[in-house]
């Protein structure tokens, strides 16, 4: 039998600005690419999307991106590898820190906009890195 995935990037209001419905679309995906402040996201809503997941069994995947809140994480950014793999190693460990509380595991890592689109292959090994990877069960999308 086969079965499809059904994938949305959630958590990407911040603050007072409400965007992408989170509370209709986890009805519908069995995972969901949590945003955590970096091009979209905050604190606050990254605890209810993990707590959201939780109560309807939809796993959560990291969903990092360039510190470019105002460019929503679209614009391209001169970064060393360096840069990236802390910027990346960051975000997934504050999302770990949610999912950790609510006795979850990040379940894969799928980049956000410039990152996803304008990384060079080389760089793409990051993810898998047990310096970044916060579970044996996590994988790359």
């Amino acid at each position: 039998m086969y079965s499809i995935d059904l994938n949305s990037d959630m958590g990407e209001s911040f603050g007072a600005y409400k965007l992408g419905g989170d509370e209709e679309i986890i009805k519908y995906v069995t995972t969901a690419n949590v945003a955590y402040g970096w091009h979209a996201g905050d604190p606050m809503v990254m605890d209810k999307v993990v707590r959201m997941a939780k109560e309807r069994g939809v796993m959560v995947g990291a969903h990092p991106g360039y510190p470019d809140l105002l460019g929503f994480g679209r614009r391209k950014m001169v970064l060393s590898h360096d840069e990236v793999k802390n910027y990346v190693r960051y975000q997934i460990g504050a999302l770990a820190a949610f999912t950790k509380s609510y006795g979850m595991k990040l379940q894969h890592v799928a980049p956000h906009g410039a990152m996803g689109r304008g990384m060079p292959a080389s760089m793409t090994r990051i993810f898998p890195q047990r310096s970044v990877r916060q579970s044996a069960s996590m994988i790359k999308i």
